[in-house]
C-alpha cells in the first residue's frame, strides 16, 4: 500500500430524490471520502434533487480501496442532519484499468465491465465501467442507505500516476 496506483477524479454530479430535513427541503452537501482523505461539495439550498457537477480528487493507493460517502443537510443553529450514506468497492474499476493495459484499448470508448446492483452494494442502477482515450471511467448511481430515499450519480476516473507507460 505505498506506491499509489493513480489520482482518482470523482465527480459528484447530481443528488434525486433526497429526503427532507428541514421544514419543507433540505439544503444538502457531501462528503467523500477515500482512506485518510476527504472532500465535500459545494452546499445546494433549498433542493432535494441538486446538482453539483463537482470535481474531487484523491490519492489511490489501496487495490482493495472503498469510496465512501455521506449526504448532510446544511442547518445554521445546530448540527448538520444525515441525509443517507453510500460506499462503492473500487476493486472493479482497479481491475479494468489492469486490464485495459493488458489489452492495450487507449482510442475510443470501449465498455470493459458492468456493475450491477446487488444486496452487497449501494449501486442502484446498472454501472458500466469504460475506457475513454485511454482513461478508466465508471459511471455509477448510489442508492443511500439508512435514509427513506436518495441516490446520488458519480463519475469516477482512475489516472495513472506521473511516469506510468500507457
Amino acid at each position: 500500500m505505498g506506491e499509489p496506483l493513480g489520482l482518482l477524479q470523482v465527480t459528484v454530479i447530481q443528488g434525486k430524490k433526497l429526503v427532507i430535513r428541514d421544514f419543507k427541503s433540505s439544503d444538502p452537501y457531501v462528503i467523500v471520502k477515500l482512506g485518510n482523505e476527504s472532500a465535500k461539495t459545494k452546499v445546494i439550498n433549498n433542493c432535494l434533487n441538486p446538482v453539483w457537477n463537482e470535481e474531487l480528487n484523491f490519492t489511490l493507493k489501496d487495490p482493495a480501496a472503498v469510496l465512501a460517502l455521506e449526504v448532510f443537510d446544511k442547518d445554521r443553529f445546530k448540527a448538520d442532519d444525515k441525509m443517507g450514506h453510500a460506499s462503492l468497492s473500487l476493486q472493479p474499476l482497479i481491475s479494468v484499468a489492469r486490464l485495459r493495459h493488458v489489452v492495450r484499448v487507449s482510442s475510443g470508448e470501449t465498455t470493459l465491465r458492468k456493475v450491477l446492483p446487488d444486496p452487497e452494494n449501494c449501486v442502484s442502477r446498472e454501472s458500466t465501467i469504460s475506457c475513454i482515450d485511454g482513461e478508466v471511467v465508471q459511471s455509477v448511481w448510489l442508492r443511500l442507505c439508512a435514509v427513506e430515499s436518495g441516490e446520488i450519480e458519480l463519475k469516477i476516473k482512475l489516472i495513472d500516476p506521473p511516469g506510468t507507460n500507457k
